[in-house]
């Protein structure tokens, strides 16, 4: 069962990251569902869902938009995505939650600082995305 668009939650990455990238591909490999659409943070679904003054202030890596608008930067968005997959990914997610906000933020900004030299950046070209897939990556 594929879920309405109205209720994905959109996961906006870097799409210059291979951390990002990789994690993309994690997720939409398991969410069997629907329950997540992608789109780049340099993408125009960016700019029209989230204000400008906003996007200013945002880690340039990873930022969930909730289906009930709720914008979750870092830990609390990797959390919210684990929490949207098939099992037994919610229960990773729940693991994480035991941890303060501000202890698994420090584990976030440690690895965001080293993504880039840690992972490879993504080739030039966008890889083809499945016909099944298409409507779950926006511009």
């Amino acid at each position: 069962m594929t879920l309405a668009a109205s209720e994905r939650d959109i996961v906006f990455y870097d799409g210059d990251c291979g951390l990002c990238h990789g994690l993309v591909r994690f997720a939409v490999k398991r969410d069997d569902d629907g329950a997540l659409a992608f789109a780049p943070l340099k993408g125009s679904t960016f700019a029209a869902c989230v204000p400008e003054a906003r996007r200013s202030t945002l880690p340039d890596s990873f930022v969930v938009l909730t289906c009930d608008g709720e914008l979750l930067l870092r830990s609390a968005g990797a959390v919210r995505v684990l929490k949207r997959l098939p099992p037994p990914w919610p229960l990773a997610g729940s693991l994480l939650r035991l941890f303060p906000t501000s202890l698994r933020d420090v584990a976030y900004r440690a690895v965001a600082r080293v993504r880039n030299e840690l992972f490879a950046r993504p080739t030039g070209a966008c890889p083809v995305v499945p016909a099944h897939l298409r409507e779950r990556f926006l511009p």
